[in-house]
């Protein structure tokens, strides 16, 4: 039995490795900047870099899309193996949306044995959809967390939002303020009954999972992720007019609302590893969080 090939790169030889998605993902990243993989070069397959790393290929298949994600990879979906971006640079923090960056983030986080996540946000459907990947890596036994608890704070319902609302704003037509408000509840009411049901499902899987929703007064600006204390995913919400359906109002013609693109939020992302400028900023991000849950926010919408 060759031992070099269950040792992580680094380790003694002969020693085990358990690496996770995010080391391998580091170990990836450096070679790239290094130049030892350049622009346009394939990496080796997922097999190959799973018995170099002595992991399974679901840890690897974590680690690429992780570098995906971060603009390093291209084709990591393909059936070949993937091949390194033309402009293999990181891209300028902020210039990754929340469609794109959340879910192989939420991928990484629930490596850890007690995952914990927080929220705050306009609503919880980024979440709610991005949270489908780490799900169907959990149910394929490529992670299994003891526990995860995910904390999510939202704006209340009882107030006057910001957004969405009427472009004329509110005390203008009574009509279209309570179809309004009546499309924002249905649409809070289906996302936290599909993120409770994914919760629920963790549970009967074995997993401890637990889920908690409070809510503010205000209109929040801009949107967090905090992801095990270790990271934190910023992006602040541009307020704009958009076409949306209003059934109450206008069944399927589309009205013009004050709105925001939730999905297309660009993010920007600080990580404890980085050094102790982010690290102390992920501190403070994660201290005002739990301020205001704390002594802010109710149970009730």
């Amino acid at each position: 039995m060759n031992d070099k090939s269950n040792a992580r790169p680094g380790s003694a030889p002969g020693s085990p490795s358990r690496a996770t998605s995010e080391e391998i993902a580091d170990e990836l990243r450096a070679r790239i900047k290094a130049g030892t993989l350049r622009p346009g070069d394939r990496l080796p397959t997922q097999a190959a870099l799973a018995e170099e790393f002595g992991v399974e290929r679901g840890t690897v298949r974590n680690a690429l899309q992780r570098l995906q994600a971060d603009g390093l990879l291209t084709n990591v979906s393909k059936g070949s193996p993937p091949q390194v971006a033309p402009s293999a640079v990181e891209p300028p923090i902020g210039s990754r949306s929340a469609r794109s960056i959340l879910g192989p983030r939420l991928v990484a986080a629930f490596e850890d044995p007690d995952v914990r996540v927080d929220v705050a946000c306009l609503t919880a459907e980024t979440l709610m959809t991005a949270l489908g990947e780490p799900l169907r890596h959990v149910y394929e036994g490529a992670s299994r967390p003891r526990s995860v608890c995910l904390r999510v704070l939202l704006p209340s319902l009882e107030q006057d939002l910001d957004y969405p609302s009427p472009v004329a704003g509110w005390g203008h037509d009574e009509k279209l303020e309570k179809a309004v408000k009546e499309r924002t509840r249905i649409q809070r009411e289906a996302q936290s009954t599909v993120l409770r049901s994914n919760f629920a499902g963790l549970r009967r899987s074995g997993i401890d999972a637990r889920i908690e929703f409070r809510y503010t007064i205000g209109t929040p600006s801009r949107k967090a992720y905090l992801l095990n204390r270790q990271e934190v995913l910023i992006g602040h919400y541009v307020p704009g007019r958009f076409l949306r359906e209003v059934d109450e109002y206008a069944g399927p013609s589309p009205v013009e609302l004050c709105d925001v693109e939730g999905f297309d939020t660009s993010m920007f992302v600080f990580d404890r590893s980085r050094g102790v400028g982010e690290a102390t900023f992920v501190d403070a991000e994660q201290a005002m969080f739990d301020g205001v849950w704390d002594h802010v926010a109710r149970g009730h919408a």
